[in-house]
């Protein structure tokens, strides 16, 4: 069930009035949550139902299993079994048939053809994202920072809270899970700040994103992108920066203002990413609940920043690759990733990376004239990235990036929008005027 979709404006209403009206009780509200978790999950296809309980359980009885043991073995080998599950699980519906294909192209390479075997199945939906979410919980309990839950119920409630179940943000569970065992009573301040996050956020994925998408699709796929004028390259290309950022902004400021709804409070997961004035600063901002989630169970274990430059140089290549293929089993998302990696690695080398931490413009209504370069030069590397992250093959986003540099840059784009640039315009500026907030 998609959030702009009819079923989801008759779905949130019905499952508001039960849950405030009907379900008095604490452990009521959760069972009903954790049915209308699964009932908004198992809407797009209920077979993969079983899969999601079944990660759920395993966590569950993993966690309570560390708790029953003073064995430091013990708790490690059930660790394992929870990074081996949930993991083998996701590498096998979402990347299996990547690595078959890549392993056949790889023979194909030095003369030899071989046919690779696929799996011929629907990756479900969310699921790099409640993955993420329980391998959390796991992780947690395993370094004593997190006490496991006996209560089955607000855990699988906790799994599959049905406003981040699809599209994040990736919720600890040292911040998500506790809020199931407090009574919960409706406030009507927090309720309107949902609201307004809800309406707020459909209008990212509706009017932006989804306006900027017919545009952008009808350039990417049309095949015949070396043919096209150079503007309208540059302009598709802006579009999509546009795009994705309202869908996936659009998608969370959704959730959490539904999560609201419902009395609780999720983390932010934007923070006006295209205001930064620089990559370090950008990925600051941009998807937070991921890339914290990278750092904290990937990038620090690997030995972070602590050891020699090498290492870190290392482990921030390493963190952005992972970080581009979990997004899709694609080679244009590994490119995607590493082009980030090259635009970091100065401004970790020269010990930059930590420069911008304010809010820009943070005491005046217009940046200085050098934030505003910085600004528009970081929007430019990262509308170069996106390209990569869109196009359908790495051959193609180099033959689009090389299309953009021809004299045809300086003639009006085919079939400009001038509504569409106006609404843009118009969500810049509330953004902007938004950023400290």
């Amino acid at each position: 069930m998609l959030f702009n979709s009819i079923d989801f404006a008759f779905f949130l209403p019905i499952v508001f009035f039960i849950y405030w009206f009907v379900t008095k009780s604490l452990k009521g509200q959760n069972l009903f949550l954790l049915f209308a978790s699964y009932f908004f999950y198992g809407w797009w296809d209920w077979r993969f139902l079983g899969l999601i309980f079944a990660s759920s359980c395993i966590d569950y009885f993993v966690g309570n299993g560390m708790l029953a043991t003073t064995n430091e073995g013990r708790k490690k080998m059930l660790l394992y079994i929870s990074l081996t599950v949930n993991l083998g699980l996701l590498g096998t519906l979402k990347y299996f048939n990547f690595f078959a294909e890549s392993f056949a192209d790889a023979f194909l390479m030095i003369g030899s053809k071989i046919d690779p075997f696929t799996l011929n199945v629907i990756l479900p939906v969310g699921i790099s994202f409640y993955t993420f979410q329980t391998l959390s919980y796991s992780i947690d309990i395993y370094k004593g920072g997190l006490k496991p839950k006996r209560d089955f119920v607000s855990f699988l409630a906790f799994v599959s809270f049905f406003p981040q179940l699809v599209a994040g943000p990736i919720e600890r569970a040292s911040n998500l899970l506790p809020q199931f065992y407090k009574s919960r009573t409706f406030s009507y301040e927090k309720g309107m700040s949902g609201m307004k996050q809800i309406l707020w956020g459909l209008f990212k994925k509706v009017v932006i994103a989804d306006n900027c998408g017919i545009y952008v699709d009808n350039v990417f796929d049309s095949g015949g992108i070396g043919t096209m004028d150079a503007s309208t390259l540059w302009y598709a290309a802006i579009l999509f920066a546009f795009q994705i950022y309202g869908d996936f902004s659009g998608y969370s400021d959704i959730a959490i203002g539904t999560a609201k709804l419902f009395g609780f409070s999720l983390k932010r997961n934007f923070n006006f990413p295209y205001f930064s004035r620089d990559i370090a600063e950008f990925w600051r901002k941009w998807h937070i609940s991921l890339t914290t989630w990278f750092r904290d169970y990937l990038y620090i274990p690997l030995g972070g920043s602590q050891g020699r430059l090498i290492i870190t140089i290392r482990n921030t290549i390493l963190i952005f690759i992972v970080s581009g293929f979990w997004h899709g089993a694609n080679w244009t998302y590994i490119m995607w990733g590493a082009l980030n990696a090259l635009y970091f690695l100065p401004l970790l080398i020269t010990g930059s990376n930590k420069k911008h931490k304010g809010i820009i413009a943070e005491f005046s209504i217009l940046p200085s004239f050098k934030d505003m370069l910085l600004m528009i030069f970081t929007f430019i590397l990262t509308v170069f990235a996106w390209i990569f992250f869109r196009a359908e093959s790495v051959e193609l986003a180099f033959e689009y990036i090389s299309s953009m540099f021809q004299f045809s840059v300086f003639s009006l784009p085919y079939d400009l929008s001038f509504k569409l640039v106006v609404l843009i315009v118009f969500f810049f500026l509330v953004e902007w005027i938004g950023r400290k907030g």
